[in-house]
């Protein structure tokens, strides 16, 4: 039986012999693309080949890639665990063709490969093609359907609709027919009941697709009109998964080597055992499949955080931890520990796993205790929320509460219910669901994007980027169209040649403006966005197709830069002070200030940042000049030392900056020489995540501020103390004098409180049977009050007690009733404050011997302490 890393091994193998190049997968976490957030599909990191908007170096090319659906159109996050085949990160072997070869080639290398390499048996494969469309004016993909005759009887050659058949990138953009490969992995007793065909696309667990072929042939206009691309390419994608369930004759592609060695750790730990309980299978299924989600994509780059992708890295993580919780009694951290069986299985094909070992287990293990520690604040707010429907005689949860507890305190709706039931109530679904979708609502209003179709005025996406020796060219425009972003219009504007930087690697994208026909048509940003450079404006030249001048704010740009080299200095420094260890993990570049987060596992020292500041301040001193290589071998680079930004994919050419023995690869702008900084100052030290330490940092005129400031303020302080020399030494008696002022006054206090007390003993009175004090007393604040309510209790029996008092303008009221009166009289101190408080226009409650309440009138509590006393008179 193959082993899953000799499948996949097999296959890049196999389309090696076919003249393919094989490729490494792209980092899960996708950069520079603001349609996705992750790699969803094999040919993402092909988009722009596709598009026509990058050169075509290999025109055969295939690769096993990272992928991860758990939002949006490839939605599978509830299913996952629940049966044999859905994952949210899972592998999928694809092979492509740019313009190159077409439908027979795929078809007959797709047959080859399964049949001849791989074993598998003809007779259980079966493949749909597309039926045709006419809304779109297309006809039955007989060619597809032609090329399968050579192998399969036409009984196994099924039509496909438009939903299944026809694959689309998006609204818009390049699409095509499709050919899936099905694979019928039942019994042989099971095949002789039913027919195959009968369950084709049907969610049959053991009767799959296993191989898509994408046939791209049109663009889809934003109209909806097709029309054909000027070259046709292939896009297959198989699931690794799914592939290793066929081949190693499993019902489950957990029952596979891919999740196997991780289940049965899952089971070691927790004392469980797979294959006896479906609720404690579901949970290991799971833990395992989303430990790998969660664990690839920390090493690409993405730490779980409460925004975008972050959010949904610790949404998943958050789910196995719920599951471990609940199903597999893991009331401590306990995914962290599964990293290292994982990076056993999976390091060698995917290296990146073993260098980020340490913080993935790290991160890991801090979201686990963060979010356990959530969960029992969540359990606790949910008591009380049982209780309230206990006391209102409801048997439903509100479906406003149900979402609070999901959206404010992340605490899952599925656990809620589950407490809920255990308690004899239920959850209002339909409320929740309401509640969800106005939220919903409100960000999809806040984010959504529309874009017309392009106005193409010259068909090349050839865009050169001249900002690294001039801020301001002549250009024209190649194409541009209409976007409509948060309800309102912009236009996008690509130029053959550009000044201005498109954010990209943490440097924010360049502003400045268009000058064209006596016209200064201002830029607001710039993106990178399938590899063009795209100005945004809010408004298009009167003639799109004359030349104009393309003019970057200067200002900005220095300032921006400054701060950029800034962040390569501080990356030597931090290496140089703390240890090779460190490693950027993101940036930030703003022409005001900069961060930069950096993988150390502990806070530092003043001493340490000041030695920091050190270093990079005398590179600044030193005035080092620019030193940069342009087009340079990737190998070449990293023997020269260079240093790789964390997360980022580099192709075969690169960029090398170098400042003294500051070497990195980097796409960004940067000063002519260090001095041009002027001056460096760390302004925050923190972490972000376990193991992940962020520096927030400001150079230049920002600094020159914030050193002016201070003194200022210094001197400020120094007149108040009379400009003594030893300004700390005058503080530190200051604050001495203040902490015993302080004891005098908590003195004076606990005497007033004893001389308050005595006054209140002597007021007591019978009423009814019930010791009974009400009175206003004059204390400094509302824990007086209620300390002088308890000490009271503890010394008088059958006590009824109503404090009143007026404290900074405000009305005050505790009430305190001993338990056997609570019991005995049925009286409940939370109910009787509730009435009470009114009289001074306030409210209240708490626990039936005890509540307090405030008020704005405090005229009215006289009135409030008598309407007290009606409850025992």
């Amino acid at each position: 039986m193959m082993k899953a890393n000799d499948i996949r091994q097999a296959f890049k193998d196999f389309f090696a012999s076919k003249q393919h190049e094989i490729v490494d997968s792209a980092p899960m976490v996708v950069k520079n693309d603001p349609t996705l957030m992750f790699v969803n599909a094999g040919m993402n990191q092909f988009k722009d080949q596709f598009l026509g908007q990058k050169e075509v170096k290999h025109p055969r090319v295939a690769n096993s890639q990272k992928c991860l659906r758990v939002s949006g159109k490839h939605n599978d996050l509830e299913e996952v665990g629940h049966d044999t085949y859905h994952h949210t990160m899972f592998e999928m072997l694809g092979n492509w063709s740019f313009g190159n070869y077409f439908k027979k080639e795929a078809i007959d290398w797709a047959w080859e490969l399964l049949t001849d390499v791989f074993k598998i048996t003809p007779e259980r494969l079966y493949a749909t093609v597309f039926e045709g469309d006419s809304k779109d004016n297309l006809p039955r993909d007989d060619e597809a359907a032609n090329y399968w005759n050579a192998y399969l009887p036409e009984s196994r050659i099924l039509n496909g609709s438009k939903k299944d058949n026809f694959w689309e990138m998006g609204a818009t953009g390049p699409c095509g027919p499709c050919s899936e490969i099905h694979i019928d992995l039942r019994s042989d007793e099971d095949r002789k009941t039913r027919d195959a065909v009968d369950l084709i696309n049907q969610d049959h667990p053991q009767v799959i697709e296993i191989w898509n072929l994408v046939f791209m042939q049109f663009n889809r206009l934003d109209s909806g009109e097709l029309k054909p691309l000027p070259a046709k390419h292939v896009d297959t994608g198989m699931g690794f998964e799914r592939l290793c369930m066929a081949l190693q004759d499993k019902t489950s592609n957990y029952d596979t080597d891919v999740f196997q060695p991780i289940i049965q750790k899952i089971a070691e730990i927790s004392g469980k055992s797979y294959g006896k309980d479906k609720k404690t299978d579901i949970a290991m299924r799971v833990v395992a499949d989303h430990l790998r989600a969660v664990a690839f994509a920390i090493a690409d780059g993405q730490l779980p955080s409460n925004n975008k992708a972050g959010y949904v890295i610790r949404r998943i993580l958050r789910r196995a931890v719920r599951y471990a919780y609940t199903f597999l009694g893991q009331s401590e951290p306990f995914i962290s520990k599964l990293v290292k069986i994982l990076v056993k299985e999976m390091g060698d094909a995917f290296p990146e796993l073993k260098n980020q070992q340490d913080i993935i287990t790290k991160v890991i293990h801090e979201e686990e205790s963060t979010f356990l520690r959530t969960l029992e604040t969540g359990i606790s707010l949910l008591d009380k929320q049982i209780q309230k429907i206990k006391q209102s005689g409801s048997n439903t949860l509100d479906g406003k509460s149900v979402f609070e507890l999901y959206d404010t305190y992340g605490f899952p709706t599925d656990l809620t219910a589950l407490i809920a039931k255990e308690n004899g109530y239920s959850i209002d679904e339909k409320g929740f669901e309401a509640e969800m979708k106005k939220q919903k609502d409100r960000s999809r209003s806040a984010s959504k994007i529309e874009t017309k179709d392009w106005t193409i005025l010259n068909p090349s996406t050839e865009v050169t980027f001249k900002g690294y020796e001039q801020t301001r060219i002549k250009s024209h425009l190649l194409r541009y169209r209409k976007v409509k972003v948060k309800g309102k219009d912009l236009y996008q504007l690509v130029f053959a040649e550009t000044p201005l930087y498109a954010e990209s690697g943490g440097q924010v994208g360049d502003t400045g403006y268009i000058e064209v026909d006596g016209q200064k048509i201002p830029i607001i940003d710039t993106q990178s966005e399938n590899n063009l450079t795209v100005h945004f404006t809010k408004a298009l030249p009167e003639n799109p197709e004359t030349e104009m001048t393309l003019v970057v704010s200067e200002s900005k740009r220095r300032q921006t830069e400054a701060n950029h080299t800034a962040t390569h200095l501080l990356h030597y420094a931090l290496r140089k002070v703390l240890g090779e260890h460190v490693e950027q993990k993101g940036s930030l570049v703003e022409a005001d200030r900069f961060r930069f987060d950096f993988a150390h596992y502990e806070k530092m020292t003043r001493e340490q940042i000041e030695e920091v500041e050190d270093i990079v301040n005398d590179f600044i001193q030193q005035d080092i000049p620019l030193n940069e290589h342009r087009d340079v071998e990737i190998k070449k680079a990293k023997d020269m030392g260079a240093m790789a930004l964390f997360g980022e994919k580099y192709g075969d050419q690169v960029r090398v900056i170098q400042f003294g023995d500051s070497v990195e690869l980097c796409g960004g702008t940067h000063v002519s020489a260090t001095g041009r900084i002027g001056l460096l100052i760390i302004t925050v030290e923190t972490a972000i995540a376990a193991g992940i330490r962020r520096i927030e940092a400001i150079t230049g005129k920002k600094a020159l501020e914030m050193v002016r400031k201070q003194q200022q303020e210094l001197a400020a302080i120094g007149a108040l103390f009379n400009n003594q020399k030893n300004l700390a030494g005058a503080v530190e008696k200051l604050q001495q004098e203040h902490v015993q002022m302080q004891k005098a006054l908590e003195e004076y206090a606990k005497e007033k409180a004893m001389s308050v007390k005595s006054d209140l003993l002597q007021q007591k009175e019978e009423i009814n049977g019930i010791n009974v004090i009400a009175a206003q007393v004059d204390v400094d604040n509302a824990g007086h009050l209620k300390d002088l309510s308890f000490q009271l209790k503890n010394e008088i029996d059958n006590l009824f007690l109503v404090l009143g008092a007026a404290i900074n303008g405000k009305a005050n009221l505790s009430i305190m009733i001993s338990e056997n009166l609570v019991k005995d009289k049925d009286l409940h101190a939370g109910n009787i404050i509730r009435e009470a408080a009114k009289e001074m226009k306030g409210g209240g409650g708490g626990q039936p011997f005890f509540a307090s309440a405030g008020g704005k009138d405090p005229n009215g509590i006289q009135n409030a302490i008598d309407k007290a006393l009606t409850f025992v008179k």
